[in-house]
């Protein structure tokens, strides 16, 4: 008698999961939906990071509009096949030259900037030494590269210091923000690269919160702290941020670019940003070089907000006011867009457990009567909903 193998069993039911997971975030206060906003029914916006106000400036649109007129609405392939554009050279190397690097290379995005650089620079038999700050893009980038990764408590220098004297690896990487984009606080770059460069490693520093915003003219914190263009030094960016447009750079040697072109994969395998970005960028680029008050003036204004709600003055553009109750966050951040105001609302795992907070990114464009009002509208908020800030 021959015995029947039962075949697989077949379900349609095999992500029923999904849905008790959905309820124990909601029921943890960590479900999200995304918040449409409408070009008829603007609110102040306190929540984008849109540091200095480019996204809707006539220049950066003009620039905008002046690269699909002349290329298309996309750059319709790879760099590599025919995405990259006179625009795109001309991007990067006005890039380059802001930042006082030898080169740059701009991606489609932030997040691919930072996953190619550090895929391309660490991968098996390498060590990378990050720090609990860093960005997700940081974090995934190190998790794809597959060296040894090592976390250090965030900023502490002489902790990086301990690891790589330690190492057995004979290519070492450096992870950090330059501006954490949780809270704004700034990383020791100087000691950072001291570090690295006194233990035969390298060094990454995303400027995404401190471009436009810290350093001379707005150049970031790596130029603040005086090891723009050094060697062993890579610094990625964002062009979504202070520049109002889209996109991810990464700047250094000829010899890091050249790297980069032939091995990271989010470069050779993704579509070009599209002209229209880099359009917007390199107008917004040109503005802000022209205007260095714009870097100024976001300053002072994150220093009136701060000082309105009660917070520390801000070493950046961002003010974190934590509640910690998830729940109380989002009701907060409802109350104050309910009263006209957009704010940022971080919960896990933006942030750590027990710290979910509103995040309010201030912008060079708002004038004081506007930052006073949004203060009394968050502090009004809290209250609302009894919160207590820490």
């Amino acid at each position: 008698m021959t015995t029947a193998i039962p075949g697989p069993v077949h379900t349609d039911e095999a992500l029923s999961w999904l849905v008790d997971a959905g309820i124990a975030r909601a029921e943890a206060g960590l479900h999200r939906e995304p918040y449409v906003r409408d070009a008829d029914r603007p609110l102040i916006n306190l929540a984008s990071n849109d540091y200095l106000g480019l996204s809707t400036h006539p220049d950066v649109i003009a620039g905008a509009h002046a690269a699909i007129d002349l290329w298309g609405t996309g750059s319709t392939s790879s760099r590599l096949v025919c995405g990259t554009t006179r625009l795109h050279s001309d991007l990067e190397n006005e890039l380059a030259d802001f930042l006082g690097a030898p080169a740059a290379l701009v991606f489609s995005s932030g997040y691919l900037a930072n996953i190619g650089a550090i895929t391309a620079l660490a991968g098996r038999g390498g060590l990378i030494v990050s720090d609990t700050g860093t960005h997700a893009s940081l974090i995934d980038g190190c998790r794809l590269s597959r060296a040894r990764v090592v976390v250090v408590d965030r900023g502490d220098h002489e902790a990086v210091r301990s690891v790589l004297a330690e190492r057995t690896e004979t290519r070492a990487l450096v992870v950090t923000d330059s501006i954490y984009s949780v809270d704004g606080e700034p990383a020791p770059i100087r000691e950072l690269y001291a570090a690295a460069r006194d233990h035969g490693a390298a060094l990454l520093v995303d400027e995404a919160h401190a471009l436009g915003v810290r350093g001379p003219g707005g150049s970031g914190l790596v130029a603040e702290s005086g090891v723009a263009g050094a060697p062993d030094l890579v610094v990625t960016g964002v062009l979504s941020k202070s520049f109002g447009a889209q996109g991810g750079l990464v700047a250094g040697s000829a010899v890091l670019r050249g790297h980069l072109i032939d091995t990271a994969r989010t470069f050779i395998f993704d579509t070009g940003l599209n002209p229209a970005a880099a359009g917007a960028a390199l107008a917004a680029l040109r503005l802000l070089r022209a205007r260095p008050d714009y870097p100024q003036r976001l300053r002072a204004n994150a220093v009136r907000l701060a000082e309105r709600c009660g917070a520390p003055t801000p070493s950046a553009a961002v003010i974190s006011l934590i509640v910690g109750d998830p729940h109380k966050a989002v009701a907060a951040a409802l109350a104050c867009r309910e009263r006209g105001v957009l704010v940022g609302c971080f919960r896990p795992p933006s942030v750590e457990p027990g710290t979910s907070r509103l995040r309010l990114t201030v912008r060079a464009d708002l004038d004081d009567a506007t930052l006073d009002h949004v203060g009394d509208v968050v502090l009004e908020a809290l209250r609302e909903v009894g919160a207590t800030v820490r």
